[in-house]
């Protein structure tokens, strides 16, 4: 799995591009005509639909009139602060973490995940080669987006969808050395997989030992079944005590059950952080002041989150009830997805289609979050994805369609 693993942004297959690559795009147009069989049910978009935290409307009601300032795109004091000590509590950094030089506010999590790609390729300096961009398969398509962007080569590093994670010893040594970036995420979308503390550390020695910018989507980081999952911050710290060569991607969108209000951030290496910022302050617009109060009330409380997560899981359990008869298990260590194996009944798209005409069930077909390797397989071509963000009495009627239809 070296060279031969690359994938450039122009060789995305054909469909794709008709689309301009969106997932969801792509399964409107497969779905355009056909008529259901029942009251349609979707969970294609892992947008969340639990309450959000009842202080958001006091909150932002308070600070209204800042609505008129242009906020700093470093965010306020009280932000990084509220932030820092999150991280803090969260991840076990210690008091070398500096909030102030390590930790900036974006609009939301995607963001920043495509501007920073811009900015590590300026920060690196890597002008002797072409620049790529790592990316897991399946993958988020903003990662996608950051390395074209950044006129970067994408290389695709598929990732099973078993609980295994890539094998970072595969790589070959002269593509780390033009890398500039190089996405990960944990809990990973779709598959929930979790990757261990040694296993980031294993990666951050492989970005500090040929100079990239390791981008740690941890935004479902507060939604796991048992144990916390580690975070890339601490597993730097556990190195050197430095930040050196990653940052950490969080948002209130998924903890605090608050899409709409655009708010995320960015933790990491306090000297790439301080060059981004600069970067963004002419080229990405600056948070909201009452949005920023609002973040700091919601790192700041973790009833909400426990809630959330509660409801989470509790969706899970039933999911294992009632489909480990078609799928076997169906419990992910992270996130809010389920990622299941249809390839008994035909390939994921065809389900997709199936579920949708039988069953009024919209769900996302796992080859639209993958692209094709240069052997012409596809690591999502065999699954559907789930998003459990419904009520957990409409989660059981999927649940039974699904038993119905492909039962």
């Amino acid at each position: 799995m070296k060279q031969d693993m690359r994938l450039s942004v122009t060789s995305v297959d054909a469909k794709a591009k008709s689309s301009g690559g969106n997932p969801f795009q792509r399964l409107r147009d497969q779905l355009q005509g056909i008529q259901p069989a029942l009251p349609d049910i979707t969970m294609t978009i892992g947008e969340p639909r639990h309450e959000p935290p009842a202080f958001v409307g006091e909150v932002l009601a308070q600070n209204i009139n800042d609505f008129r300032r242009y906020p700093p795109i470093h965010g306020t004091p009280k932000f990084r602060e509220a932030v820092g000590s999150w991280l803090k509590n969260r991840f076990g950094l210690s008091d070398n973490f500096d909030a102030d030089k390590s930790v900036i506010p974006l609009n939301g999590s995607r963001e920043g995940l495509v501007y920073g790609c811009v900015s590590a390729r300026d920060y690196l300096k890597k002008r002797d080669a072409t620049p790529a961009v790592i990316l897991p398969n399946p993958f988020y398509q903003s990662y996608g987006a950051g390395a074209h962007m950044a006129g970067a080569e994408e290389i695709l590093l598929p990732e099973p969808a078993d609980g295994a994670l890539p094998d970072l010893d595969a790589l070959d040594p002269a593509l780390l050395d033009r890398t500039i970036a190089f996405y990960f995420a944990t809990p990973a979308n779709p598959q929930g997989t979790v990757a261990p503390l040694d296993y980031l550390k294993k990666l951050v020695e492989l970005a500090r030992k040929h100079n990239f910018i390791v981008f740690s989507d941890e935004c479902y980081s507060e939604i796991y079944r048992d144990e916390p999952p580690a975070g890339i911050l601490q597993a730097a710290e556990a190195i050197d005590g430095t930040l050196r060569n990653v940052v950490a991607f969080n948002s209130l969108s998924k903890r605090s059950n608050l899409p709409g209000i655009r708010c995320g951030l960015a933790a990491g290496d306090p000297e790439f952080i301080q060059f981004f910022a600069d970067f963004r302050n002419v080229a990405a617009p600056q948070v909201p002041l009452p949005v920023q109060a609002l973040a700091v009330r919601c790192f700041g409380d973790e009833e909400h989150v426990i809630e959330n997560r509660r409801l989470y899981n509790e969706k899970y359990e039933l999911a294992q009830d009632m489909l480990e008869p078609l799928f076997g298990n169906t419990t992910k260590e992270g996130g809010f997805f389920l990622w299941l194996d249809v390839s008994r009944w035909g390939d994921g798209v065809t389900v997709a289609e199936k579920l949708w005409r039988e069953a009024g069930l919209k769900v996302l077909p796992g080859a639209y979050i993958a692209s094709d390797m240069p052997d012409g397989t596809n690591p999502g071509a065999k699954y559907i994805r789930i998003a459990l963000v419904e009520s957990l009495e409409t989660s059981r009627e999927a649940f039974q369609r699904i038993i119905n239809c492909l039962e």
